[in-house]
């Protein structure tokens, strides 16, 4: 029994961090030019939430339900699968996810009015989330082709998306948040144990 003490949490990882920023590496490298224009519709999505603009909540909610079912395929079911087995199971709730997205855009009357003080504080996490989120991990990982960006990556996706639903402020907005802030927990979880490494 001693044996096991002996064990971290980051020695049941399936992966390397090597393999792990392969892989992101792989994904940039296809997307290519793709990181930019989803930097783009995720600037757009903030400055019409921030703006109040009267399409913000169902243009929102049908361009996060294509990023999260493309996140969801590309990354989870193609790319990440191989290596985790776990990641079948990612890409059938960021499905979930996606179709909980495309119910917002085609019902935005269901929606509250969020406090200018709750509305910025979503606009400021969504803007986290576009433009620091792909600076902060290109910087971290020594190299702009392992940038994660939203729209092509879980977790800066899953942040992007938290901070605009916090800034729309739907009525459904618990049911909403579930699996985003699920995905951050796994994600984060997993990269600071490939640092452990």
């Amino acid at each position: 029994m001693s044996e096991w003490s002996s064990y971290e949490l980051s020695d049941f990882l399936m992966f390397s961090a090597a393999t792990y920023w392969r892989l992101v590496e792989r994904l940039n490298a296809d997307a290519w030019p793709w990181q930019v224009i989803v930097m783009a519709a995720g600037l757009l999505l903030v400055w019409m939430v921030a703006a109040r603009k009267p399409l913000a909540v169902p243009v929102t909610g049908a361009v996060l339900a294509v990023a999260w079912f493309s996140v969801g395929w590309q990354f989870h079911w193609q790319l990440f699968a191989p290596i985790n087995w776990g990641a079948r199971y990612l890409a059938w709730a960021f499905w979930v996810q996606a179709m909980l997205l495309l119910g917002v855009a085609l019902r935005p009357g269901l929606r509250a009015e969020p406090s200018v003080r709750t509305r910025w504080a979503g606009v400021v996490v969504a803007l986290v989330a576009v433009i620091a989120y792909p600076a902060v991990t290109a910087l971290l990982g020594g190299s702009l082709a392992r940038a994660e960006f939203a729209g092509l990556m879980p977790e800066p996706t899953a942040l992007a998306t938290a901070g605009l639903l916090v800034a729309t402020r739907t009525t459904r907005r618990g049911l909403l948040l579930g699996i985003p802030l699920l995905s951050l927990v796994i994600g984060w979880t997993m990269l600071r144990l490939l640092h452990l490494q």
